[in-house]
């Protein structure tokens, strides 16, 4: 039985194959940028991405101070999302969707990727441990709270168990943002930012950025059971977790989803020579 022509029922004119389309210029077009900014703008823009998570973490702490519960705290810390969704700054998983797809359309290199990866993850980092140190010193009161949440993470070793609770968070983090790139409205988009961000702090997953952060104020208390050898035990393998959730379940699903525009687009940079 021969297959059915897709015209007679309108698949390649359907309104939301048009809203694909236009969703992957938008993409494509925001990928090119984020991948071709100068290193000062690249490790700035990072840098406010980790102090706009260190602001989402001290309201989960405040949050878990007052009330004990990691719900309410989870709650809290979505305005570091908000944050990273209204000040367009860079958290280093949120490059696992976007930047991929640039360079698998050939508009981009693996060397652009590496770069816009490592330095906005170090500056990540680096943006978080000063304002976590200003955090602990501006509310000492909190210390215990923020050493007793840090010891979930910091020196917990590699099982399936953690792996897997990295590998979730990868996943969460990358869908929040092909929901907020498949969407024009701005409610809908403050909507995934609010619930990727209660879902990662209050179910405790291991998010590479969010959680060393909190181990960082924990370590700036100096009442922590562990230091950064543990962190970076930790660290190490919660990128990695991270990355196969981001890239693995969520991104390649999505290149599957639009493979022939990526060939069109890949077969374009060719004609272009």
């Amino acid at each position: 039985m021969p297959d059915p022509d897709p015209r007679k029922y309108g698949e390649t004119d359907s309104p939301l194959e048009d809203d694909l389309e236009a969703a992957f210029g938008r993409q494509l077009s925001e990928g090119v940028q984020r991948l071709h900014r100068r290193w000062h703008v690249l490790l700035a823009t990072g840098f406010t991405g980790g102090t706009e998570i260190a602001i989402g973490v001290m309201a989960m702490l405040l949050v878990y101070h007052e009330t004990g519960s990691h719900l309410l705290a989870g709650l809290a810390f979505s305005i570091g999302f908000l944050a990273l969704l209204l000040g367009r700054a860079e958290l280093f998983t949120e490059g696992f969707l976007i930047p991929v797809m640039t360079v698998v359309a050939r508009r981009a290199s693996y060397s652009q990727l590496m770069r816009l990866w490592g330095g906005t993850l170090v500056s990540n980092l680096v943006g978080g441990w000063l304002i976590m140190w200003l955090v602990m010193t501006a509310f000492p009161q909190q210390q215990a709270d923020t050493v007793e949440m840090a010891g979930h993470f910091a020196g917990e070793p590699l099982t399936l168990r953690t792996f897997s609770l990295a590998v979730l968070a990868g996943m969460v983090i990358t869908l929040m943002t092909r929901m907020q790139h498949g969407t024009d409205s701005m409610p809908a988009k403050i909507a995934a930012a609010v619930a990727a961000g209660f879902l990662l702090a209050s179910s405790q997953m291991f998010h590479s950025i969010l959680d060393s952060l909190l181990i960082f104020g924990a370590l700036h208390t100096g009442q922590a059971p562990f230091g950064y050898g543990e962190w970076a035990y930790w660290f190490a393998y919660t990128v990695v977790g991270n990355m196969v959730g981001g890239l693995g379940l969520v991104a390649l699903v999505r290149f599957v989803r639009s493979r022939e525009r990526l060939l069109d687009e890949r077969r374009a940079v060719d004609r272009e020579g």
